[in-house]
């Protein structure tokens, strides 16, 4: 899968020239556990929101998956600074994720064999992210839009997957 992501990788790599930067090298690794700690508390906010009953569920459906994302957002952050490098935008996140952290295949084999199957980061995660990423634009930007308790509860749980998958590649 890393090979989809490569060339974009590169891409956005060589715009580091520019005045504005989309992913640069990056050794400043003190930023790992902030970013971690930054993605851990705000989904605990989202936790804190959902137990709140005097807002309209409308308002809160949107804060949730927004919240969810952007937790999300710093827990690839950590994950991508721990592979040495840094993103300033969205999409250089999710082509970051792809190709840092999304093994081939001879990579998957070496971790499974060396009983590390817990530091495979499957695509699906990726997908994780650009579907968050979507629906948090979405309820950022529309005038009005409904979500339904299964649509809010799958970016939600996607979410707290994503955080612990990356707290459990990191952590380890």
């Amino acid at each position: 899968m890393t090979s989809e992501y490569k060339e974009e990788f590169q891409a956005l790599l060589q715009k580091q020239g520019e005045k504005k930067f989309f992913i640069r090298k990056n050794n400043q690794t003190f930023k790992i556990s902030l970013f971690l700690e930054k993605a851990k508390g705000s989904f605990n906010i989202v936790e804190s929101l959902r137990a709140n009953k005097q807002i309209k569920k409308v308002f809160l459906n949107y804060w949730i998956i927004t919240i969810s994302y952007y937790a999300m957002l710093y827990a690839a952050k950590a994950a991508i600074q721990s592979k040495g490098y840094e993103t300033d935008d969205h999409y250089a996140t999710q082509i970051a994720l792809g190709y840092l952290l999304v093994p081939d295949q001879l990579e998957k084999e070496d971790l499974e064999l060396l009983n590390q199957a817990h530091k495979i980061f499957e695509n699906e995660y990726v997908e994780y992210f650009d579907d968050a990423r979507k629906e948090s634009s979405t309820a950022r930007y529309s005038a009005i839009k409904t979500y339904t308790e299964e649509r809010v509860h799958h970016i939600l749980k996607n979410a707290q997957k994503f955080i612990a998958k990356i707290d459990n590649i990191i952590q380890t």
